[in-house]
Parts: structure tokens; C-alpha cells; sequence
């Protein structure tokens, strides 16, 4: 027990110098990418003078470092500045708490689909080897992981949303205000992420399921009466989540990067649709925020998965002592 819980404190340790160092790639990337907030905001034909007096009351004509170390410590304590042009002088940190429940449903949502598919889809391919099922399930994976998330938007819109009228072509009714509205107008977006994740998942699940069915302990457990089902449920496929689900934490970079592209097209207000807005608009804070905020969430799913696989099989955690 004690090993597990130092185990632990490393990793929530690592996490943590994770997210500063991430913390500082992203300023640093972000000041010395081309392009001048003050312009962005001023507009070409700005003088002088006002461009001096944007940076002045900005601070932007500090040393880099000290922008850094001075937004750094108001970041510790929650506070991400205001933002610069996208909304000026709005408090980042209202901007961020007012679209993340919406990039954070959306991603939930897709998630929760690609590991429907996946486990109903890599299940049957795994149970019906080199049969019909497998063969129509191993190539619906590959057609999905060589699917572009933008095509396939476009596709979805076109055909349930143009061509039947199922679902809304545009727009997002927020969770907070209706949970059935945004299920319903996030249907076509949360497919559209989780189609590439859902093919990448039924694949790892199909191999690592044909790989447990041929195990020593399986044949035991079956030598010693138990029912195929009983089976299959306590010694196939609990083995078999634990290279699953870690690679699950691995695909939410992936999900977090679909947002970016999935919420423009489909008109979401979400933290990735404010992340494109803020780049176009050279709003340094704004865009800062909603890469931290994507790296804190990309770091504690990473770290549950890590407790959950843990869960599944103790001796990942090192044992008791």
C-alpha cells in the first residue's frame, strides 16, 4: 500500500512538472510566433502612438521573462489576465469557464460513442475470427482511421443533416441549458470525433481479446467448468481493457485536437472554436489559457486511466507492502 501511494505522488509529481514545463513551451511558443496583438487589435491603419499605448498598458513591451513569470503566478492562483482582442479587457478565465462545459460535453460524448462501437464492434471481430463479421469489422476500422475528422463532418452534414433533416447542420444548444438539446445538436459533431478513435479502439480491443482467449488461465478456467460467458467476462476481457484503456488515455490528445476543427464547422462555442478566434486575433492570454486548459485535461484523463488500469490489475501499481 505504502508503495502504491509513493507511486502515486511520483506520478501526480510528474504531472505537475509536466504542466509547468508545458505551461512555458506554450508562452514562450506564443511570443515568438510572428504577429503584434496591438495590430491585430488596432487594425493596420493604428498610428504610432496608439500601438505604444496598447503595449504600454498591456505590458507586452516587458521582457519576455517577466511576462512569463508574471502570468505564470496569477495562472497558480486562477487567474489567466484579460483578453487582448477576441473580447477586450473580458476576464480569460470567464471566457474559459463559460465554453469549456461545451468542449468537455462534446468530447464526453464522443468518447462515450467510440467505446460503445469499439467494445460491440472488436468484441464480435474477436469471437467470430476470420468470419464475416470479422472481416466487415477489421475493414470498417481501417476505413475509420483513414477518415479525415473534416471530411467526415461534412459527409454527416450532408447526409442526416441536408439530405434527411435528422439533426441541425449548425449550431449547439449548451448542456447547462438543455441536456436533450445538446445531446441532440452535439449528435453529429461527437460522431464525427469518435468514428477515427472508435476504428483505433475496436482494433487494439480485437488483438488483445484473441490474445487473451489463447492464454493458460483461460484454458484452466474452462477446465475447471465455467461457463463460456462467465468465462470470457472475468478472465478475457477484464485482461484485455487494461491495453485498451490505456490507450484510450492516449487518444484524448486526439479528441482534444478534433475539437479545434469540429467546433468550427459546426458552429459549437467551445474552448477550441475561442483557441482559433484568439490565434486569428494574436490574443496571446486567451490563447495560453485554452492550451493549458487542453494539457490539464489531457494530464488528469492520462492519470485516471493510469488508477483505473491500476484497479484492473494491481500488480501495475507495484503491489502492496
Amino acid at each position: 500500500m505504502t508503495r502504491s501511494l509513493t507511486l502515486y505522488s511520483q506520478r501526480l509529481a510528474g504531472a505537475a512538472l509536466l504542466a509547468l514545463l508545458g505551461a512555458a513551451l506554450i508562452f514562450f511558443t506564443m511570443h515568438a510566433a510572428p504577429g503584434d496583438p496591438a495590430l491585430a487589435a488596432l487594425g493596420e491603419g493604428a498610428t504610432p502612438q496608439s500601438i505604444a499605448a496598447f503595449r504600454l498598458h498591456w505590458h507586452l513591451d516587458d521582457p519576455v521573462i517577466i511576462q512569463f513569470l508574471r502570468w505564470l503566478q496569477a495562472a497558480l492562483r486562477g487567474q489567466f489576465g484579460e483578453s487582448l482582442t477576441v473580447a477586450s479587457g473580458t476576464p480569460v478565465a470567464a471566457l474559459i469557464a463559460d465554453r469549456l462545459p461545451n468542449t468537455i460535453f462534446i468530447g464526453l460524448y464522443a468518447l462515450f460513442l467510440a467505446v460503445i462501437i469499439s467494445i460491440a464492434a472488436g468484441t464480435v471481430a474477436a469471437l467470430k475470427r476470420g468470419r464475416n463479421a470479422d472481416v466487415i469489422a477489421t475493414s470498417a476500422a481501417i476505413f475509420g482511421i483513414s477518415m479525415p475528422d473534416f471530411w467526415l463532418s461534412y459527409m454527416l452534414i450532408y447526409v442526416f443533416a441536408l439530405g434527411m433533416g435528422w439533426f441541425p447542420a449548425y449550431g449547439f444548444v449548451q448542456p447547462q441549458v438543455s441536456i436533450a438539446g445538446a445531446i441532440y445538436s452535439g449528435t453529429l459533431p461527437a460522431l464525427a470525433i469518435a468514428a477515427p478513435m472508435a476504428a483505433s479502439f475496436t482494433r487494439i480491443l480485437r488483438t488483445s481479446l484473441i490474445e487473451e482467449l489463447h492464454k493458460d488461465h483461460v484454458r484452466v478456467a474452462r477446465s475447471f467448468g465455467y461457463g463460456g460467458l462467465f468465462v470470457f467476462v472475468h478472465f478475457v476481457f477484464r485482461n484485455a481493457l487494461i491495453p485498451y484503456i490505456t490507450v484510450i488515455g492516449l487518444q484524448v490528445r486526439y479528441l482534444f485536437g478534433g475539437t479545434v476543427i469540429i467546433e468550427r464547422i459546426f458552429g459549437i462555442p467551445g474552448v477550441g472554436s475561442l483557441m482559433v478566434d484568439a490565434g486569428f486575433a494574436r490574443d496571446f492570454p486567451v490563447i495560453q489559457a485554452c492550451a493549458l486548459a487542453f494539457l490539464l485535461c489531457v494530464l488528469l484523463v492520462n492519470l485516471t486511466v493510469d488508477a483505473v488500469c491500476t484497479a484492473l490489475n494491481p500488480r501495475r501499481g507495484g503491489g502492496a507492502s
